[in-house]
Formats: C-alpha cells, sequence, structure tokens
C-alpha cells in the first residue's frame, strides 16, 4: 500500500511539473482545530492543503482537480473535527449512491445506516444509468478501504427518499449527503430536507451536506426540475431558519477563489481535470459545503 501511494504522488508530482496549477498532493494527517472548511464554497487552495491528500489516500480516490472529490474531503474532515469518526458513533447517509464514505465511517468504528432512493424511482430519474445509485450494500462497498465481514457487521442499507424523511430514524450521532439536495424537485425542497432532517439527530448532531452553487446570478436560477442552483440568498435564508430554530450553521464563507482553476468553467461534454466550475444550462456552478449543528 505504501508503495502505491508512493508511485502515486510522483506520477502527481510530474503532472504537476508540467502543470503549474495542478497541485501536488502532499499526503498529511489533518489537524483538529480550527474548522478548516466550515461552510463554504470549493476553492482551488482546498486542493493544495496537505489534509486532502491525507483524505484521498484513506479513501482510495486518485489525486484530481475535481469538485467531487473535494465533496469528499469536505464531509469526512468536517466530521472528523467533530470526533465523529469513532466507534459507538451513528451516522446516516441520504443519497449515498456508490460513494466510498460509507465503507470508510465503517472502517473508523461508525454504525452507518446508509439510504438511497428505491430502485424504480431511481430508475425513473436515470440514476441507475448513471451508475450513481444504490441498491443493495454491495454498491456501497469500497474493498481497499475495510474487510467485507467488518464492513457487513457496521453498514446496514435501506431505501428512503429525501423528500419523505421515513420517522423511525431517530438519535443519529451525524448525517451526511454528497450531492442530493439539487435533486429533489426544486431549491424549497431542498431547504425543507435540511431542515427536516435534523429530527434524525440526536442534541448536538452533526449535518454535513454539500450540492450545486450559483456563481453567476443570486436572483435569477434554475428553481425546479431534476437539477438546481442554490444561491447565495437560498443559503442566507436557510442560516436563518436554522437560527431561529436554535441550530448552527457553521460560519459561511462564500468566496470563491482567485487561481485559474477557480476561474476555468468546464462546460458539456465535462472532463475530469479540472472539474471545479461547471456550465449548467446559462450558469456557472460549483459545490458548496454545509455543515449545521443541531441545537
Amino acid at each position: 500500500m505504501a508503495e502505491q501511494a508512493a508511485e502515486q504522488q510522483d506520477e502527481t508530482a510530474g503532472a504537476a511539473a508540467s502543470n503549474p496549477i495542478r497541485p501536488y498532493f502532499e499526503a498529511m494527517k489533518p489537524a483538529e482545530f480550527p474548522h478548516v472548511f466550515g461552510s463554504t464554497l470549493c476553492r482551488a487552495e482546498h486542493f493544495l492543503l496537505p489534509l486532502f491528500g491525507y483524505w484521498l489516500d484513506v479513501l482510495r480516490l486518485h489525486p484530481a482537480m475535481h469538485r467531487k472529490l473535494w465533496e469528499m474531503v469536505f464531509i469526512t474532515q468536517t466530521l472528523y473535527e467533530f470526533s465523529l469518526l469513532r466507534p459507538g458513533v451513528r451516522g446516516l447517509g441520504f443519497g449515498v449512491g456508490q460513494e466510498p464514505l460509507s465503507t470508510y465511517f465503517a472502517k473508523c468504528g461508525v454504525d452507518v445506516l446508509a439510504t438511497d432512493l428505491d430502485a424504480d424511482s431511481a430508475q425513473a430519474s436515470g440514476w441507475i444509468d448513471s451508475g450513481q445509485h444504490a441498491a443493495a450494500p454491495d454498491h456501497l462497498f469500497w474493498p481497499g478501504i475495510l474487510d467485507r465481514e467488518s464492513f457487513d457487521r457496521r453498514v446496514v442499507f435501506r431505501t428512503a427518499d429525501m423528500n419523505h424523511v421515513p420517522g423511525d430514524l431517530d438519535g443519529f450521532d451525524f448525517l451526511w449527503s454528497a450531492c442530493s439536495l439539487e435533486h429533489l424537485g426544486s431549491i424549497d425542497k431542498g431547504l425543507v430536507f435540511m431542515e427536516d432532517s435534523l429530527r434524525t439527530l440526536r442534541p448536538g448532531g452533526v449535518a454535513v451536506h454539500t450540492t450545486e452553487f450559483n456563481l453567476s446570478s443570486d436572483a435569477d436560477t434554475i428553481e425546479e426540475g431534476g437539477t438546481v442552483l442554490f444561491r447565495k440568498q437560498d443559503i442566507l435564508l436557510l442560516a436563518r431558519l436554522l437560527k431561529a430554530r436554535g441550530h448552527k450553521l457553521l460560519p459561511l464563507n462564500l468566496y470563491s477563489g482567485a487561481t485559474e482553476v477557480d476561474a476555468y468553467v468546464d462546460v458539456p461534454p465535462y472532463k475530469s481535470d479540472p472539474h471545479l466550475r461547471l456550465q449548467i444550462g446559462t450558469y456557472k456552478s460549483t459545490s458548496i459545503g454545509l455543515a449545521i449543528v443541531k441545537g
């Protein structure tokens, strides 16, 4: 494993030498405090952090300037800072797809309940054909992270509709969703989910989400449909709603960065590197990470 990581770092360093805007992914265990991200936009500078390489290594993800990798790191680092990646903790995933997080959390000793849409709804939405849907534990298991016996002992899968959070889900220490909120049908439905899902947590529990953010406009956006784009005004509304109900959104940073990579906008058909900003309809979008503490 060490040899493989070294080879991967050598390849990455070579790519960085030929392309100075692509960082060297040095792997270094992250510090616990302060909060590295809070609630923030995906930016190129984050990929330069030693902790970024560390998390890609433990999640068995190949380094690239891709916002989906940023989302995995954002979620994992935030939960790590809250000391929630340890035995005795219960985690709940929504719209988990086939990401490695369930397996890694189980490796940390977390008891995981991973959920995704039922197969019929997922098929109708095109998630099965795209390979981004989980219908069984097999779809969540990453063998390079954890052995199957330990995985089966700690990870349970069930179907759940994020627009109708099951009433029997409660008492969890944390919950997460990665780029699922924008696919619930509307901005309003995404906001409702972020608030409604908090009832599945114990007081002091942590919710971590990533979703699409509109960099082009705080007025015009895609408000309904298969993929919506949240605006600054929507996130500020969420913060006010959460505060009014005694919850807390970690400090919000909407600085979008100033590097060449931050300025580059990927257009269809999208490529894998760099892919921090993308064109969706007439808008420029990126990922935003939101971390909420239940009051």
